[in-house]
């Protein structure tokens, strides 16, 4: 069964990893407006005005909050360019009890592309050499196309990174509202087509190599990233018990040294190198 991890343990029977429970579980909660699917609407409830820890669509008809990277951006680039206390204090509150938690256990697109990997398709692996330097252009996107371009461009701004990168906006909210309303599909244009093509690719690269838009693109992982090393939350490895057999690392779906940096900034924490550990060196917990 996809998601679920097993493996005998010392002294007990196969441990399964809740991933994927949890993961489902946080995309029905944060997107539970079905009659936005059913209607082709957009929910506008007063809980919209809350920020969820996740990239998920304001524009999504069943989401229930706002994306905190499409607020920080509304709120940076409105008429006034206000400076975006309540939304970079609340990222800050996640980053620094969660980490990048958020990324590997409750984000929908996470899941999205966590399910795309297991088409049966040959796997890619991407050479150190380019994986390496490409995991720092989430950091770039996250500092030019959140922070900078909505707050220094004069007048009232788009929300850059949502408006011409986010595919999990195009995911969830684009294709969803184009396939329910007839006259918005009259109106897409060359915009829709560029952004229908960054999904496409990042659908396409998921199938070969494993969380390709968590690795290189994430501008809300980056974010987190920060804040991963003096997180509430944290990985843990007890050198007596790690027999070195590298079970951990094969398993993990951000390439992480997780025997040599367990805690690295690009750990999801999605708990696979705990599961797949045959004698429970990997712990976790705040």
């Amino acid at each position: 069964m996809p998601g679920v991890h097993r493996d005998r343990v010392k002294g007990g029977g196969p441990r399964r990893s809740p991933q994927r429970v949890i993961q489902l579980v946080s995309a029905v909660v944060l997107n539970g407006y079905m009659a936005g699917f059913r209607k082709g609407t957009i929910f506008t409830g007063s809980s919209k005005a809350v920020c969820v820890p996740v990239l998920n669509c304001y524009s999504c008809p069943g989401a229930l909050g706002a994306c905190p990277i499409g607020a920080l951006q509304a709120a940076a680039g409105g008429v006034k360019h206000h400076f975006p206390f309540y939304v970079l204090g609340l990222l800050t509150l996640f980053g620094v009890v969660l980490g990048r938690l958020a990324c590997g256990l409750l984000c929908p697109f996470g899941l999205v592309q966590d399910l795309l990997h297991h088409i049966p398709v040959p796997k890619m692996t991407v050479p150190p050499a380019l994986d390496r330097p490409a995991r720092w252009l989430k950091y770039g996107i996250l500092l030019v196309f959140v922070l900078l371009l909505p707050a220094f461009v004069s007048g009232i701004t788009p929300p850059y990174f949502c408006e011409y990168i986010c595919p999990a906006g195009t995911l969830g909210g684009g294709v969803p509202l184009l396939l329910t309303n007839p006259p918005l599909r009259e109106l897409a244009g060359a915009l829709f087509t560029w952004k229908a093509l960054v999904l496409a690719a990042v659908v396409l690269l998921s199938m070969l190599v494993h969380r390709p838009f968590c690795r290189y693109l994430c501008p809300l992982g980056a974010f987190y990233a920060l804040f991963q090393r003096f997180s509430f939350y944290q990985m843990s490895l007890e050198r007596d018990k790690c027999v070195d057999c590298k079970r951990c690392e094969k398993a993990c779906p951000m390439a992480v040294e997780v025997t040599k940096q367990i805690n690295s900034a690009e750990c999801i924490r999605c708990g696979r190198c705990k599961y797949v550990c045959p004698t429970g060196a990997i712990k976790s917990g705040f």
